[in-house]
């Protein structure tokens, strides 16, 4: 017993079991009789509860925090402290799923880019259908704004269909300054090399077996898998292709980043867009260094960029 209301239970069980008064079951067990007869003035808050069942079930993977800024942007005013509560209560606590020990070592802190466009990252993650065939998922992340610029699902995404799909986002935006990938056959074949010689990018290739020289690629990955692949079930590739563009215009407008000061990316472009200034981080926003070595490796295995 040691919360006041399991108290209260006890003090309840005693007198209408054993038929012993209040006071005398109160001394029983050394409960006082003002906790006892105590009784919450505090408002139930039903359409805050409900609101926040509502979010927690449409965004499963998300804890308190995060909540609370989507409440917040729905002008719904009110403090962490009552969220966490109210979000414990309600029992909304998000399971950790059990991942791999993390490498130790000494770290080296990775500059951020200074603008959009001026570095990228890519990366592949795969799933399956729910006949069990698999398929794959390029990522396009702008490191800066952490907008996610593409994403690209098929069965199979060889060297010419990755140029060819880059080509279609630097026409929607700007060619990038540099993009940074893992040494995977599809980034380092005869077409992607044409292709960077082409377009003129900077092409960086990280040391083979360590994807934290790719941090935000590999973040972007994390949350993509844990918010949406884990949570679908896709039965066709029509439908993955539907459902991920959906969730990508999600992710970029909707979701809130806690490193961008819990702006959208998008909000967080525009506002980067219109201001006059040099780029300057959000309040709250995190530390402009990463905690991840800086994604630079050799160039192409072929000795081209």
């Amino acid at each position: 017993m040691v919360t006041p209301a399991a108290r209260r239970e006890a003090v309840a069980h005693l007198t209408q079991c054993h038929e012993v008064s209040q006071r005398r079951a109160c001394r029983t067990i050394k409960v006082p009789r003002s906790s006892t007869r105590y009784r919450s003035r505090r408002p139930e808050d039903a359409e805050l509860r409900q609101r926040l069942r509502e979010l927690a079930n449409e965004r499963r993977r998300f804890g308190y925090r995060r909540l609370h800024q989507m409440l917040k942007r729905e002008g719904i005013m009110v403090s962490l402290k009552k969220v966490r509560r109210i979000y414990a209560e309600e029992k909304l606590q998000v399971r950790k799923r059990k991942g791999r020990k993390k490498p130790c070592g000494p770290r080296i802190p990775a500059p951020i880019p200074q603008g959009p466009n001026q570095r990228w990252s890519l990366d592949f993650v795969s799933d399956v259908f729910a006949g069990s065939r698999r398929f794959r998922v390029l990522g396009v992340i702008d490191d800066f704004t952490a907008e996610c610029v593409g994403l690209i699902a098929d069965t199979s995404l060889s060297g010419v269909r990755v140029a060819r799909e880059l080509d279609a986002i630097i026409v929607r935006r700007k060619r990038p300054a540099m993009i940074v990938s893992d040494n995977g056959p599809e980034l380092t074949s005869l077409a992607m090399l044409r292709w960077q010689q082409e377009r003129q990018v900077d092409w960086h290739y990280i040391e083979p077996g360590k994807p934290q020289q790719n941090p935000f690629a590999e973040s972007f990955n994390g949350k993509l898998r844990d918010e949406f692949l884990n949570e679908t079930v896709f039965s066709s590739l029509a439908e993955a292709r539907i459902l991920l563009e959906e969730w990508r215009r999600d992710y970029n407008q909707q979701r809130p980043h806690s490193r961008l000061g819990w702006l959208t990316p998008s909000e967080f472009a525009e506002q980067h867009k219109t201001s006059t200034r040099s780029k300057q981080w959000p309040p709250g926003a995190a530390y402009s260094e990463g905690s991840a070595p800086e994604g630079h490796c050799s160039t192409s295995p072929h000795g081209q960029i």
